[in-house]
C-alpha cells in the first residue's frame, strides 16, 4: 500500500515476520521517523527503498487512522509545503489523472 501524507510517502507491505508487524519502507528516512518517531530505521536491504523499519501492526493502521481523522483541508496538494515534494506528488497526481482518461477511450 502505498500512502501520502503531507509530509510523508510510505510503502507499506507485509514482508515476512510473524504477522504482527508491518514493513514500512520510504525513499528518505524522515518519512518514516515523520509519522513513527519511535522507529528503529534500517538503511538499505536489496531493494529499491532504501529506508525501512518493521512496525507494528497495530501502530501503522493506528497512525493511519489518526491522519484521516484529522483530515480538515478541501485540497491535498496544498498541505504539502515541501517544493520538491509538493512537486514529485504533483507528477504522481498528472500520472493517475492520465491512467484515469485512457480507461474512458
Amino acid at each position: 500500500m502505498w500512502i501520502f501524507f503531507s509530509n510523508s510517502m510510505l510503502s507499506i507491505v507485509d514482508k515476512g515476520g510473524d504477522g504482527s508487524t508491518l514493513l514500512v519502507r520510504a525513499r528518505r528516512q524522515e518519512d518514516i521517523t515523520r509519522i513513527f518517531p519511535q522507529a528503529q530505521v534500517q538503511v538499505g536491504g536489496g531493494t529499491d527503498y532504501l529506508y525501512r523499519a518493521r512496525i507494528d501492526r497495530e501502530e501503522v493502521a493506528q497512525r493511519v487512522a489518526e491522519a484521516v481523522r484529522g483530515i480538515r483541508y478541501p485540497n491535498f496538494k496544498s498541505t504539502v509545503d515541501e517544493e520538491e515534494r509538493h512537486e514529485a506528488y504533483l507528477q504522481v497526481w498528472g500520472e493517475m489523472a492520465d491512467f484515469q482518461e485512457s480507461g474512458h477511450r
